[in-house]
C-alpha cells in the first residue's frame, strides 16, 4: 500500500532561558536493525515526511554531517558507557563536547543533548550504581562546556522511564520509588537550575497491555489510543478530569515531582508510540491512530498541555522511524516502526497539523 507520512505543522512556540521550544513533533531514528536504509537515504526519508526533529541514539558523525544544513533540530545521546569517564573528568568531558557538538555546531542544528537512555532503569549490579551516581555529575560538565563555548540554545537533560514510579494512580497520589530519590533529588534539583526538561519515555500501550495482562479493565483502549469519546476520569484529590491515559502519565510525573519541592519542572517526551504487531492490541490500525492522535494533541494551537499544566508546550519524539529486528525483549520490541527496515510504510497515517 502506498501512502504519505506527512508531518506539516504550524509550529507554536515560545523562548525558556535563550532557546526556543516549540510543539514540533520528532522522530526517534534507532539502528538496532538488519539493512535499514542507510544515513544518506534515512536522512532523505525524514525530509521528505517534513519532520522538524529526529532524535540519536548516540552522537554519531556521518548522521551529524549529513544533517548539516538540514532544516531538522537534533537530539544526541551520551551513551551510558561514557557518563563515568565524563563524571569523573572534566578533559573527557570537553573532548566530547568537541568532537560531537562544536566540530557540528551550528550548520547541524543540535538542540538537545541527553546523558544517558533510562539509567535508573536497571540498578541491579555496583556499576549500573555508580552511573546512577555519575549521572549528574556527567550531565554538569556536558551542560558546562557547551555554556563555556558560548552556545545557550541546547538543553541537556536525561530521558527517564515510567518504572521510575512507585505509584502512578491517581496521578495527585503519585510518587517516585523511594530508592530512587538519591538520585531523583539532585538531578531535579539540576534540571530546574538550567530550565531544562525532565525527559521521559512514555508509552500508553505498555500500561494498557499491563492492565490487560493482570485481567483489570480499569484502563480501556480509547482511553489509551487518545480517542475523543465520552469517556473521563475525576482525580478524586484534585478535580482534575482527564480525558486519556498520556495525560494521566506526564501528570502523574508532575505530581511525584512536586512531592519532592519541584513543581516547575518543564516536560518533554523523549520517546511515545505504538506497536504495529506482536502483543495484544498491536496493529496498524492502533498504532496510527495513537500517532494521528498524539500529533493532534501535541501541535495544537494554542498548546493544550495537560489538566496540570494547561498550556504547557511539551516538545514530543515518536518512537521509532524504523522497525529494529535486532531489538531484544517481547516481540512488540522489534514493532515500533513507522516504517519497515527497507523504509517502507507500515501503516497508512497521515500525520499532518495545518495552522
Amino acid at each position: 500500500m502506498l501512502f504519505n507520512i506527512i508531518l506539516t505543522l504550524s509550529p507554536f512556540s515560545c523562548v525558556i532561558s535563550g532557546a526556543t521550544v516549540s510543539n514540533m513533533i520528532g522522530i526517534n531514528y534507532g539502528r538496532l536493525g538488519n539493512n535499514l536504509p542507510s544515513p544518506a537515504r534515512s536522512i532523505e526519508i525524514l525530509q521528505d515526511m517534513n519532520v522538524s526533529r529526529v532524535k540519536l541514539y548516540d552522537a554519531d558523525h556521518e548522521i551529524l554531517n549529513l544533517l548539516s544544513g538540514k532544516n531538522i533540530e537534533v537530539a544526541i545521546t551520551v551513551t551510558n558507557d561514557e557518563i563515568s569517564g565524563i563524571a569523573a573528568n572534566q578533559r573527557l568531558a570537553d573532548q566530547w563536547v568537541y568532537e560531537h557538538i562544536i566540530a557540528h555546531h551550528p550548520n547541524t542544528k543540535i538542540r538537545f543533548v541527553l546523558v544517558g537512555d533510562e539509567v535508573f532503569s536497571s540498578l541491579s549490579t555496583d556499576q549500573d550504581i555508580q552511573i546512577a551516581r555519575d549521572l549528574v555529575p556527567a550531565i554538569r560538565r556536558i551542560k558546562n562546556t557547551i555554556k563555556a563555548r558560548g552556545i545557550r540554545n541546547i538543553k541537556v537533560g536525561t530521558p527517564l522511564a515510567m518504572d521510575m514510579m512507585e505509584m502512578t494512580f491517581p496521578p495527585s497520589n503519585a510518587s517516585f520509588k523511594p530508592e530512587l530519590r538519591e538520585f531523583m533529588t539532585p538531578l531535579l534539583k539540576y534540571i530546574n537550575g538550567t530550565k531544562s526538561f525532565f525527559f521521559l519515555d512514555v508509552y500508553p500501550y505498555l500500561a494498557w497491555f499491563e492492565n490487560q495482562t493482570a485481567n483489570q479493565t480499569n484502563i480501556s483502549l480509547d482511553f489509551a489510543l487518545l480517542r475523543s469519546v465520552n469517556q473521563t476520569y475525576t482525580d478524586p484529590q484534585t478535580g482534575l478530569v482527564y480525558t486519556n491515559l498520556l495525560d494521566q502519565m506526564l501528570d502523574s510525573v508532575v505530581y511525584a515531582m512536586a512531592k519532592l519541592g519541584y513543581d516547575n519542572v518543564m516536560l518533554a517526551i523523549s520517546e511515545t508510540g505504538w506497536p504495529h504487531e506482536g502483543g495484544s492490541g498491536a496493529n496498524p490500525n492502533n498504532a496510527a491512530e495513537y500517532n494521528n492522535n498524539l500529533v493532534r494533541k501535541m501541535t495544537t494551537v494554542p498548546s493544550i498541555g495537560t489538566p496540570a499544566r494547561p498550556g504547557q508546550v511539551i516538545p514530543t519524539f515518536i518512537f521509532s522511524l524504523y522497525d529494529e529486528d535486532q531489538k531484544y525483549g517481547p516481540a512488540t520490541e522489534r514493532h515500533w516502526g513507522m516504517l519497515t527496515h527497507d523504509g517502507s510504510p507500515v501503516y497508512a497515517v497521515n500525520i499532518t497539523r495545518m495552522g
